[in-house]
């Protein structure tokens, strides 16, 4: 009999932001021991899955997870002991009958994600593979190019800046290690620029520079400058990514770039931005560039620019197969980005995943803004094959804990590992 699962143990950890998260200890009858710890979301879709919250102002500011962590010890746990870890399809759809619920409010995505995750570690141990293989429906080779978030804006920085990530793609790197290096002495780059121009090297949360700048133009403007002088070509060896966040900065139906003092733009005004941007500078995607419920703002970006660039939907979305559907059909974008936390289980991120393949969209496996030192996505990265991962700057030992994973993984692979251009 192939072992089964002992005992499930949840407790509290904190977040990179110092805020409080879940983790779940697995053990299983052959004394394997697992664990898993669950991230969270600054930038939130407002239909993601539910991160319960004790909301107990007297603990952590009332963002603590004491009632998250209860319903794994009491209400998961007991469904689960005596299952067989490898069965990960099985006990995902076990826990969203236990919760009952669309969004998982009852038992808490964090809770019912803890749990997931740490079964399919658990499940990669009874079968011998690493990870990435045991996730991997044939055989792992695909190493994803990194979006690199060097410069943080909106709600992920206090800075003049409206749009929330400004990222580096090392996509002219030979490999995975490779790129790397290309993001980190780029990174280095941007580093001594602001410093030679006096502006603050602060990072924000996912580790890029928070500079007060006089535009949101300034920032793509210095990461040109920083690859240049680093010794790279843009457009060549690193390409530059985006993440506007607009629903962070959409009110009473207009986007308001209210930081930078850009004021607000209509839906048309803020599609000729990005017009005018990607041709202006070396942009191989954008994210979220509209609110998550304008539908047509999205369509029409995907209309005019979609045959130039990879256009990606986060909060639009929030991996959630029913809204990805509605993408498809309406030609909304031509990418979805992937994150575990936003449908609560692993099983539920695959489906979404196999939907976007099968329209042949393109789709990145992400992190959150608040991170822990688990490395799940990397090895999730690599498993799924779709070329591209979020996990953030090239500081802060959350962010960079999963770039060491990757270039772990490539060596494991040796000269199987493929790494290429996704736009190419």
């Amino acid at each position: 009999m192939s072992p089964q699962i002992k005992a499930l143990d949840a407790y509290e950890i904190l977040d990179s932001r110092g805020n409080p998260t879940v983790r779940v200890a697995l053990a299983l009858s052959d004394g394997t021991r697992v664990a898993a710890s669950v991230p969270s979301g600054a930038s939130t879709g407002e239909n993601e899955a539910l991160e319960l919250r004790d909301g107990d102002a007297k603990r952590y500011g009332g963002k603590g997870v004491r009632h998250a962590i209860s319903n794994v010890i009491e209400v998961i746990a007991p469904a689960l002991v005596g299952r067989d870890p490898t069965r990960q399809r099985d006990i995902d759809r076990l826990m969203i009958d236990l919760d009952g619920t669309q969004e998982k409010s009852k038992l808490g995505a964090n809770a019912i994600l803890g749990v997931s995750m740490a079964v399919a570690r658990a499940g990669a141990k009874v079968t011998g593979k690493p990870l990435y293989q045991y996730l991997c429906a044939g055989s792992p080779s695909v190493m994803p190019v990194p979006m690199m978030n060097v410069i943080n804006g909106g709600t992920h920085a206090d800075n003049s800046l409206d749009f929330q990530e400004f990222m580096l793609m090392p996509i002219g790197a030979p490999t995975c290690a490779e790129a790397v290096r290309y993001g980190a002495e780029t990174f280095h780059a941007l580093q001594r620029l602001l410093k030679k121009r006096g502006l603050a090297t602060s990072v924000g949360d996912e580790g890029g520079f928070a500079p007060k700048l006089r535009s949101n133009d300034e920032a793509c403007q210095l990461i040109v400058e920083a690859i240049e002088a680093a010794g790279f070509v843009p457009g060549k060896h690193l390409s530059v990514a985006l993440d506007p966040a607009a629903s962070a900065f959409f009110v009473d139906g207009r986007y308001q770039l209210a930081k930078s003092g850009a004021g607000p733009k209509t839906a048309a005004e803020m599609l000729d931005l990005y017009t005018r941007w990607i041709d202006q500078y070396p942009i191989v995607s954008i994210e979220d560039g509209f609110d998550e419920n304008d539908w047509a703002g999205f369509q029409a970006m995907t209309a005019r620019l979609g045959s130039r660039l990879q256009i990606v939907g986060d909060d639009i979305y929030v991996t959630n197969t029913h809204f990805i559907r509605r993408g498809i059909d309406e030609q909304a974008t031509n990418a979805v980005l992937i994150k575990l936390n936003q449908i609560g289980t692993v099983s539920e991120t695959i489906e979404a995943i196999d939907m976007c393949r099968k329209a042949g969209w393109k789709y990145v496996i992400s992190h959150r803004s608040g991170e822990t030192e688990d490395t799940f996505i990397a090895d999730f990265s690599v498993a799924m094959a779709g070329g591209q991962i979020k996990t953030g700057s090239l500081c802060r030992s959350e962010r960079i804990a999963k770039y060491n994973r990757l270039i772990e993984i490539e060596r494991e692979l040796g000269n199987k590992a493929v790494f290429s251009n996704p736009f190419a």
